[in-house]
């Protein structure tokens, strides 16, 4: 990871920075080779490692350790995932349950390992706000969200309703007309994370080299530039950054997501915002915005990503003044006493996001290749979750994880996700989009009847996130609206991109 403290905040926590590890210079032998050492890579790892301490594992990264999305998101850890609904609609509400307390006990299974390992990375655990906050239109937006987190079968005690006096008693915004506290939720500091979890892992036997890339996966091989791993089993865990892997960039895209840091916020500024359990905070609009306090007093907050022509990554960290100007901008809309916050630092990356708009563990046997990814921006949490289970698939455990609807076994990612339809459908789909919902944005904040403009434009709206499923529900529309990221809010940004009804 370039060490551009000036951009990313995460980075400049970091009191000293490793020495970079070795590069491979030589082919040779393990018994998995891991290609990425962000979240997905590491924490596969860390559970083969812990499970099967006789494997030999060695990760391939092509940079530093936490180059990508692991290193740059804006830092929640949430207890659900983008996407559940297209593997839990159809099943019958007690399985539901399940695999919803799965990813719900997924966000205090990060903390324990947390708390054993002694890797401090600032994880707090003081829940989510998705509040209704600007607007009033966003009231029944955030209420069809909570009716939806309910029918996937998420229950009350993790998922309720706050009216106005509650949610001020949690966070005091410009506007805050109520919203949902969804109790699974934590923020944490994901370059100590990353940074920490790397080191456990080294601890425990796992050979990591940097400034390794991968040019070439194929069957029980990596390739990289001046060296190589054979290995019965080959990881991919690149997420948005496979732009070297022409095959897995045709199924998994990077869409790109914008955060800023705060300076440190004085006691004074803290007790007009609240926020005195760091809790994590989004809004209901559909070009969503979203943030939390950070340990040391800051409001990490990011806002309206992008997706570049080509499906380009995000590798320069720094983003420009007027980007940083859109966001202050927003966060003082939702906190007015922030009107003349001086912004410290702005920074952005890369977010995967699946054809099959849903996150995916895949292990193909026969090719020896496992990958998962997917996340739409929700990786912090689902990366631990989805290494685990990849674990579990190698080591052929009958775990509860390994029987879980997103998982795939004896079956390659080539058939399993649909490729992306070429350019420029794909960019001209997401400027459509981004400027449709800025105009439905723009009657919301008027907060004037308009008969004639805003029924229209919120119908098309809609029809553009039925585009992403046929079978999508009224409440599945709103959760693609609002569903809670950690890089990023902006999944929404490409959820209807595609020009077809086709998705399975």
């Amino acid at each position: 990871m370039q060490q551009d403290t000036c951009s990313n905040f995460w980075i400049s926590t970091i009191a000293q920075w490793p020495e970079p590890r070795p590069r491979l210079e030589a082919s040779i032998q393990a018994d998995v080779a891991i290609v990425g050492a962000g979240f997905t890579g590491l924490w596969t790892a860390y559970y083969l490692k812990t499970l099967a301490p006789h494997l030999a594992i060695v990760v391939l990264e092509a940079q530093r350790v936490g180059h990508g999305a692991s290193g740059r998101n804006g830092g929640w850890v949430v207890g659900n995932l983008a996407g559940l609904e297209r593997y839990v609609g159809e099943l019958p509400m007690e399985r539901r349950r399940e695999c919803c307390q799965v990813v719900a006990d997924n966000v205090d299974d990060i903390g324990n390992v947390l708390e054993r390992g002694s890797i401090a990375a600032d994880f707090n655990k003081g829940g989510a706000l998705y509040a209704a906050a600007r607007y009033p239109d966003q009231i029944a937006i955030q209420k069809g969200y909570l009716a939806h987190l309910h029918e996937l079968g998420h229950d009350e005690a993790n998922c309720s309703w706050l009216d106005a006096d509650q949610l001020a008693e949690k966070a005091r915004f410009r506007n805050g007309y109520g919203g949902i506290y969804h109790r699974q939720v934590a923020t944490v500091n994901p370059v100590k994370l990353v940074t920490g979890l790397a080191e456990t892992i080294e601890r425990l036997g796992v050979t990591i080299h940097e400034q390794s890339r991968v040019t070439l996966i194929g069957q029980h091989e990596a390739i990289t530039e001046q060296g190589a791993v054979e290995a019965p089993i080959i990881v991919c865990a690149t997420e948005g950054y496979a732009e070297r892997f022409h095959d897995f960039k045709k199924h998994v895209i990077p869409v790109q997501s914008l955060v800023i840091a705060t300076e440190p916020l004085t006691q004074d500024v803290w007790q007009e915002i609240g926020m005195s359990e760091r809790l994590a905070f989004a809004d209901a609009s559909r070009l969503i915005n979203y943030g939390h306090r950070s340990a040391d007093g800051r409001l990490v907050f990011g806002a309206r990503g992008s997706y570049a022509f080509g499906g380009k990554s995000k590798h320069r960290l720094a983003i420009s003044q007027d980007d940083i100007r859109l966001r202050r901008d927003l966060l003082a809309d939702l906190f007015p006493v922030l009107q003349d916050v001086t912004i410290s630092h702005g920074w952005g990356g890369s977010l995967g996001l699946s054809r099959n708009f849903r996150p995916h563990g895949i292990l193909d046997r026969e090719s020896g290749i496992a990958t998962a990814g997917g996340y739409a921006g929700e990786g912090v949490a689902a990366a631990h979750l989805f290494g685990r289970t990849l674990a579990d698939l190698i080591l052929e455990r009958d775990s509860r994880l390994a029987s879980m609807p997103w998982v795939f076994t004896n079956a390659s990612h080539r058939h399993l996700i649909k490729r992306w339809e070429p350019e420029p459908l794909r960019w001209l789909a997401a400027q459509v989009i981004t400027y449709s919902y800025a105009g439905e944005e723009a009657l919301m904040k008027r907060n004037k009847p308009a008969p004639l403009i805003k029924p229209v434009l919120t119908k098309a709206n809609d029809f553009l996130h039925r585009l992403s499923s046929e079978r999508v529900s009224h409440q599945h529309r709103l959760y693609l609206c609002v569903t809670p990221s950690g890089i990023s809010r902006y999944r929404l940004l490409c959820i209807a991109m595609k020009p077809t009804l086709s998705l399975e």
